[in-house]
């Protein structure tokens, strides 16, 4: 699969820019599309396929059938107006105008393959974790950027078909946690963890998502005509020109939702980097202030009545994303390498079920109180 899409990022790069070499410098270690940074010429630019437009996990895990299988359908596929890396690329297009975000320019897209300019800087991750004492400074000049897309009407400014639904946080909860994705659960860990730990993470993740789906029905159908990013999260934040100036989105995932969605994957995967990174205490705590911070400032217009509700919706989907995502990496073949992120938290997968099981219990107990400093403590104990 590798040569393969090594491969087509050669012929694209040839299609579209005759006559400049190319060189494949380093692979970027992804669970969703085969990433590489290359050298086109005298650019550095990042260049994504997209198999069938599932994950490679889902690939090599034989759910689109048998490699020739997927040859062939990938030949189609890259012809296709609705290829993901199509929809992408649009979407980076559209955002680019003077009234979007600023987003990572797209180089050109062909055959399946779309090429970025690289964005070099700081991630969010990387400014939480060197000044964590701005992090709802850093939190809130993200959000801004997202302040054209979260106007109600924003919608209008994106074909239906043009939307990447298939990375929203319900809908990927939905796909892998249906009813016929038990044998998934089951071969948690397969290749990644010792058997005792998988039967433990197994039995935690089973009892979450019975929770998680009970709690889903509780949540407010989707209104409004509203956009999120979709993909929002910390290494796909990037400040070019440092943290006093704006910074720069890579990868979105427009999709029709509310704000909500946007904060509620922000605050998952910037959890999953404390759980990853496990930073001194005092650094922990004080990025945990700072997200608790911005959800009482995105509340603070709710009476007290509203607000309860209000934060099981946003706690309900940062713990689907987050069981979305460990899932994700705990059955990946051992073969596929991960991303740093995710290899630590597959080494913390046990006590990061553990946390998802406890507060979705919690969420669905009506006599539990002061959830949030709960939450936040138990936490900041996996990221210890």
């Amino acid at each position: 699969m590798f040569v393969h899409a090594a491969a087509r990022i050669h012929q694209a790069a040839a299609a579209l820019w005759p006559g400049e070499p190319v060189l494949l410098d380093a692979h970027v270690p992804s669970v969703t599309g085969y990433v590489h940074r290359a050298r086109v010429g005298e650019r550095t630019l990042y260049a994504k396929t997209s198999i069938l437009g599932v994950s490679l996990v889902s690939l090599l895990r034989g759910a689109c059938g048998s490699w020739p299988t997927v040859l062939q359908e990938q030949q189609e596929y890259e012809q296709r107006p609705d290829g993901l890396l199509v929809r992408e690329a649009a979407q980076l297009r559209i955002l680019s105008g003077p009234a979007g975000p600023q987003v990572c320019p797209v180089a050109g897209i062909h055959d399946g393959v779309i090429f970025t300019e690289a964005v070099p800087g700081p991630t969010l991750a990387d400014l939480l974790l060197g000044m964590p004492e701005r992090t709802r400074e850093l939190m809130e000049q993200t959000l801004a950027e997202l302040r054209p897309l979260h106007r109600p009407g924003a919608a209008r400014r994106l074909d239906p078909a043009g939307t990447i639904g298939e990375r929203s946080i319900g809908g990927t909860f939905l796909r892998k946690f249906n009813g016929a994705a038990a044998e998934y659960v089951d071969d948690l860990g397969a290749e990644r963890c010792d058997p005792e730990t998988r039967a433990a993470v197994v039995e935690l993740v089973r009892a979450s998502v019975a929770r998680l789906h009970g709690l889903r029905m509780t949540l407010p159908a989707p209104v409004g005509t509203s956009l999120a990013y979709g993909d929002l999260k910390p290494e796909h934040v990037v400040w070019p020109d440092g943290p006093d100036c704006r910074p720069v989105l890579l990868d979105p995932g427009l999709l029709r939702g509310s704000p909500m969605v946007d904060l509620a994957k922000l605050m998952s995967r910037t959890v999953l980097v404390l759980v990853a990174h496990r930073p001194d205490p005092v650094v922990t705590r004080q990025i945990l202030d700072g997200l608790a911070l911005l959800a009482l400032s995105r509340a603070g217009h709710l009476g007290a009545r509203e607000r309860r509700p209000w934060l099981r919706h946003l706690l309900t989907l940062w713990l689907m994303d987050t069981l979305n995502i460990t899932t994700t990496y705990l059955s990946a073949p051992a073969a596929l390498p991960l991303p740093r992120l995710g290899l630590a938290l597959v080494e913390r997968a046990l006590p990061l079920c553990l946390l998802v099981d406890t507060v979705s219990a919690d969420l669905l107990d009506p006599a539990a109180r002061g959830t949030g400093d709960r939450i936040l403590d138990r936490i900041a104990e996996v990221a210890a």
